[in-house]
């Protein structure tokens, strides 16, 4: 079965970076087929796609977020993560990562539970 574990700082300042690692098990994040995404939902709103890495490695960003944002992997220990530059507290969100076979999605096979996420000063 595949698992994912988000995990990162619950509290960011703003203007700082705010970086998250999603943990995969139970399959390698180079499996065929799958994006490996990250989503947010911030409080009162609806989930919102931020970017995905296929296994391939070629990176997908939201047009909304692209010049903050960044998608990397560790193969190594089967990683990947999610780096928001300059965030501001509107990033305040609940950020999730997820697995699947459709690009642009907020649906996903597989997800964590997600990591809550305060920008604050």
């Amino acid at each position: 079965q595949v698992q994912l574990q988000e995990s990162g700082p619950g509290l960011v300042k703003p203007s700082q970076t705010l970086s998250l690692t999603c943990t995969v098990s139970g399959a390698p994040i180079t499996s065929n087929g799958y994006f490996w995404s990250w989503i947010r939902q911030p409080p009162g709103k609806g989930l919102e796609w931020m970017g995905a890495m296929d296994s391939g490695g070629s990176i997908y960003y939201s047009p909304s977020l692209k010049s903050r944002t960044s998608i990397s992997r560790d193969r190594s220990k089967n990683q990947f993560t999610l780096q928001l530059r300059a965030v501001t507290p509107e990033d305040t969100a609940v950020y999730y990562c997820g697995a699947g076979k459709v690009l642009h999605t907020t649906i996903f096979d597989y997800r964590g539970q997600g990591t809550q996420v305060t920008v604050s000063s």
